[in-house]
């Protein structure tokens, strides 16, 4: 099944334990699934790691000891895929996705905002998840050379243009109140599709 045209494209980039899943759950669940769906770029990609390597999927999507086991030798697979067809695992990420707001949830390469960016020029819009090294830490974050400091951790922190950038801090203002203008566009964005 081919992805249909989607109205609005939010693409959320972040470093490890910034929260970008949870706040891309948030809009999820406010928005509702018939509204919105969350792409992962890292979905196709494990799926494709672990089938080519015969390796567990699920546990490669969770968040434990296995994946990390294996997380720097699939960003290097990752990277050589890209250097052949950089829209690779954004297109694949795509496939099926029917409604008309998409959530990227894990953009880490200025090749994946790219994609996305020449495809659907008028509708993406890029979120930035920051949270200290402090708060990270406090999630679980523990600095991994080869990991933190390579390009899938780091692509996107200089040289781009934000449209937002999202604290996920305790002294933040609240989620609610920093994501209440992308609410806002996806709802208007959604109402114009029913019109």
């Amino acid at each position: 099944m081919d992805a249909v045209e989607p109205k609005l494209i939010l693409i959320f980039s972040g470093k490890r334990k910034s929260g970008k899943d949870y706040l891309t759950d948030f809009l999820h669940k406010r928005l509702g699934p018939d509204v919105c769906c969350i792409l992962r770029l890292s979905a196709p990609l494990k799926r494709q790691y672990a089938q080519e390597h015969g390796l567990d999927l699920d546990q490669l999507l969770g968040t434990g000891r296995y994946k990390e086991k294996y997380r720097a030798d699939m960003i290097e697979w990752g990277e050589r895929r890209r250097m052949q067809d950089p829209g690779f695992f954004c297109r694949l990420a795509a496939e099926g996705a029917r409604q008309p707001v998409w959530i990227v949830s894990d953009a880490r390469r200025l090749s994946d905002l790219q994609w996305f960016w020449r495809r659907y020029p008028k509708k993406t819009r890029c979120v930035r998840v920051q949270a200290s090294e402090q708060t990270r830490r406090d999630r679980g974050w523990v600095f991994t050379a080869g990991v933190d400091d390579a390009e899938s951790e780091c692509g996107l922190d200089d040289g781009v243009t934000f449209d937002w950038t999202v604290r996920n801090e305790a002294d933040a203002p609240s989620l609610e109140e920093q994501l209440q203008v992308i609410l806002s566009l996806a709802e208007e964005m959604t109402r114009e599709e029913a019109m």
